[in-house]
């Protein structure tokens, strides 16, 4: 069978980033995470079927100063499709991390019909002792999410403070339509 995106069946690529994204340095004001690349991140009005699932991996360097905060946010425009929450950083340089997305259209239509579950996890190895640390969110919209409308996907970070020792960038990003 043929979907809104492709074929049915095996992973589709549907963006790959292809230049680091800007760094996010000292700032409080929710800034993207993506930069320009090959693709599409865009599903058109009425584009989506239920069971429609998308996997994105997002990686990049980070350096996070001591007692911070940072909140990572995955949205169609103004909609937030999942939300990390506000989440305890600290004493990280010239770290890599990676960011682990997966998404599944529920049910389709207006806000308050549609439906879309998303699960996250944000994951960094600290180079100073070699641990893994990181965090998770499990984010279902059901009430401003609509899939009669164009959808564009976005991944933003926002930093508790605006601490200059704070800066975050992705080297990699790749979204890919699963089922």
């Amino acid at each position: 069978a043929t979907g809104p995106q492709g074929p049915t069946g095996p992973s589709v690529g549907l963006f790959a980033q292809t230049g680091a994204s800007a760094d996010v340095t000292g700032t409080t004001v929710e800034t993207t995470l993506i930069d320009g690349g090959v693709g599409s991140l865009t599903v058109p009005a009425n584009g989506f079927v239920v069971g429609d699932s998308f996997s994105a991996v997002m990686s990049g360097q980070m350096n996070v100063a001591n007692n911070q905060t940072i909140r990572v946010r995955v949205k169609s425009g103004s909609v937030i499709l999942a939300d990390s929450g506000v989440q305890s950083i600290t004493n990280i340089t010239g770290d890599t991390w990676t960011l682990n997305i997966d998404f599944t259209i529920r049910q389709i239509g207006a806000a308050g019909v549609a439906s879309l579950v998303s699960v996250g996890g944000f994951h960094y190895t600290k180079t100073v002792n070699g641990t893994v640390q990181g965090f998770a969110f499990n984010t279902t919209n059901s009430t401003t999410f609509d899939t009669t409308v164009s959808n564009t996907l976005n991944i933003t970070v926002q930093w508790g403070s605006t601490n200059a020792g704070n800066t975050i960038h992705s080297d990699v990003f790749v979204l890919n339509r699963t089922y």
